[in-house]
């Protein structure tokens, strides 16, 4: 796995503006994707972050990289609690979410619908979503909103804008020790 697809599919999680971001990757050999998740963590822990292999398939890997600080502060919100809760996690503690939602995604083909929740997805459209079994949407974009379509769309815009400078900066020779953000 490249820096440039790190760069390419987590640019605004590497900016310090998103929790996380999930992609899929080829890979040949899972000692390959460790290796490779090792290199780059080398660069990326001590910027606060970490990328993590969530499921393997027979030729992708499901990539998460996320802001650990973040996410705690994500999933401590009551409505990412009460969601959470409803899906049977025990506990709102980061490490054992991560645990619990890791052994879903791989006992399962489908994504468990609270993963929105690790991605800065807000909320009231997770909820939406699980209730409205992905139907009845206001606006679609990085996520399918069910609350505030001015709020998404701005943070939509955001995300965009974010990405395509970043893919700019890494073209132009930034590397990922430049471009991931200190927080």
């Amino acid at each position: 796995m490249s820096e440039e697809t790190v760069v390419q599919f987590g640019a605004p999680t590497l900016a310090g503006i998103k929790t996380g971001s999930l992609f899929s990757c080829l890979y040949e050999t899972k000692t390959g994707v460790y290796e490779d998740v090792r290199r780059l963590n080398r660069v990326l822990t001590p910027r606060g972050l970490c990328l993590l292999p969530l499921r393997f398939g027979e030729k992708r890997v499901l990539m998460y990289l996320f802001r650990p600080s973040g996410l705690k502060t994500d999933l401590r919100c009551r409505g990412a609690r009460r969601i959470l809760h409803d899906a049977g996690y025990d506990d709102a503690s980061m490490g054992k979410c991560m645990r619990c939602l890791i052994r879903r995604l791989r006992e399962s083909e489908s994504f468990p619908h609270e993963i929105g929740l690790f991605l800065s997805y807000p909320p009231e459209d997770v909820r939406g979503f699980i209730e409205n079994k992905a139907q009845n949407f206001k606006l679609v974009g990085t996520w399918k909103v069910y609350g505030d379509v001015d709020a998404a769309r701005r943070t939509f815009a955001r995300y965009q804008k974010c990405t395509e400078s970043y893919c700019r900066a890494y073209s132009a020779g930034l590397g990922l020790e430049q471009l991931a953000v200190a927080i």
